[in-house]
């Protein structure tokens, strides 16, 4: 991780304070960028490039700014919130694009019974199935969903998934292993 942020910055972000989450972003953007570049590279192996970068370190910050009130313990809580928030917009630009593909912005015209069986549909991409996988796991495992999460979508370390969530290094070793097994049978 890079250096320690202002102690003062993650509360004075937590509590709103545009200026504190702005600063705060600052210090951060690097270990940022990294987590988004190494996940956009996981989705680009599957020819599945969404957002560059920056894009979507930039939509990641829009969506923590507009936050009213957060709360951040140190820094590691704060990447592990920004991991949840870069998930979401890269969910949200999978949903646009597919919505997209199966003419979101074309004029609406009724087929019949014979072409709508003549038409194929696109296969759901990596990351959508990872996600409805992932609010499937939530929903058994809290714990495990956050685990893949952080590691997933932040780029989290194991040590910095501990320290996050307040649990021992080989019980984050011990989730991601179960996880990842739930995760394989549920996107067989």
């Amino acid at each position: 991780m890079t250096g320690m942020p202002r102690p003062e910055l993650l509360p004075a972000a937590g509590g709103g304070d545009a200026s504190a989450v702005d600063e705060l972003f600052g210090q951060l953007y690097a270990e940022l960028r990294r987590a988004a570049h190494a996940r956009l590279y996981r989705s680009t192996r599957d020819g599945a490039a969404l957002l560059d970068t920056t894009a979507l370190v930039h939509e990641t910050y829009e969506r923590l700014a507009r936050q009213a009130s957060l709360s951040f313990a140190n820094q590691t809580h704060f990447l592990a919130y920004a991991s949840r928030a870069m998930r979401s917009v890269l969910v949200d630009a999978v949903r646009e694009r597919l919505a997209e593909q199966r003419g979101g912005a074309a004029v609406h015209v009724e087929l019949t019974t014979g072409l709508g069986e003549r038409l194929s549909t696109p296969d759901t991409p990596e990351l959508l199935r990872v996600h409805e996988a992932l609010s499937e796991l939530a929903a058994i495992e809290p714990r495990l969903a956050q685990v893949v999460e952080m590691r997933y979508f932040g780029g989290l370390t194991n040590d910095e998934i501990a320290a996050a969530l307040g649990i021992g290094l080989r019980t984050v070793e011990r989730d991601w292993e179960r996880a990842r097994s739930f995760l394989y049978a549920a996107l067989q």
